[in-house]
């Protein structure tokens, strides 16, 4: 696991925590790592879950299914990004959706419960590790928001580039790549995938976007007119 101490000190979890106290914290929070392979099913929707997932490598998709077999992807994680924390923290238990492996991955698995909970050695950074919990949840929620807007656009356009413009916001950039293929991008935008290329192909045509697989880039029009 000490070879993944460099990322952790990255992931927003373990924010302002000293890289000497990773060790001693590793041990305290029981914390275990486990080796998933491609396209394997780390939980399934309705699991009782009572560990928070820390992505240490690989790709995963948090998946949600309904009753006619259709899916639609929740989240995209990447490392060191977590999975789970909101079920374990509300005490419902069963995760809502599955969460399942885009690539040969390792998680890091740590329960809820040694963090919220001071131990016997009082260890400094408990604290800190509830205070850092506090702001990821809020910012998963600011997340969900974001995704609700793109996905309660009345058409395929409008949501394709409701989704386009906020990740161009984020990388400060027109030009950019996504990371979803084509089908992952219908499923995070709960479009059909030959609706959503078909109008991916008239944007292209009226200059509007440019794109190639999964780069794309904004032109002017769709800044001044989005």
């Amino acid at each position: 696991m000490e070879k993944f101490f460099p990322l952790l000190q990255t992931a927003p979890l373990f924010a302002g925590i000293g890289s000497s106290d990773f060790e001693a914290m590793m041990t305290c929070l029981d914390a275990r790592t486990q080796l998933c392979n491609k396209n394997e099913t780390v939980f399934f929707e309705g699991d009782l879950v009572t560990d928070i997932g820390l992505l240490l490598k690989g790709r995963i998709h948090l998946i949600k299914g309904d009753v006619w077999g259709n899916c639609s992807i929740v989240a995209e994680i990447a490392p060191p990004d977590m999975f789970a924390e909101a079920v374990v923290c509300s005490g419902y238990g069963k995760i809502p959706v599955s969460v399942i492996t885009k690539e040969n991955s390792e998680i890091l698995f740590i329960d809820y419960r040694k963090i919220v909970t001071s131990c016997s050695s009082s260890c400094a950074f408990h604290s800190k590790l509830i205070r850092n919990m506090i702001g990821i949840l809020a910012n998963k929620n600011i997340l969900l928001s974001t995704k609700i807007q793109h996905i309660t656009k009345r058409s395929i356009k409008e949501k394709l580039l409701s989704y386009l413009l906020e990740i161009a916001k984020q990388k400060s950039s027109k030009e950019f790549d996504i990371p979803f293929n084509r089908q992952e991008l219908a499923d995070y935008l709960s479009v059909e995938r030959s609706a959503l290329s078909s109008e991916m192909s008239k944007l292209k045509t009226d200059q509007i976007i440019d794109f190639r697989k999964n780069h794309f880039k904004l032109l002017r029009q769709v800044i001044n007119n989005p």
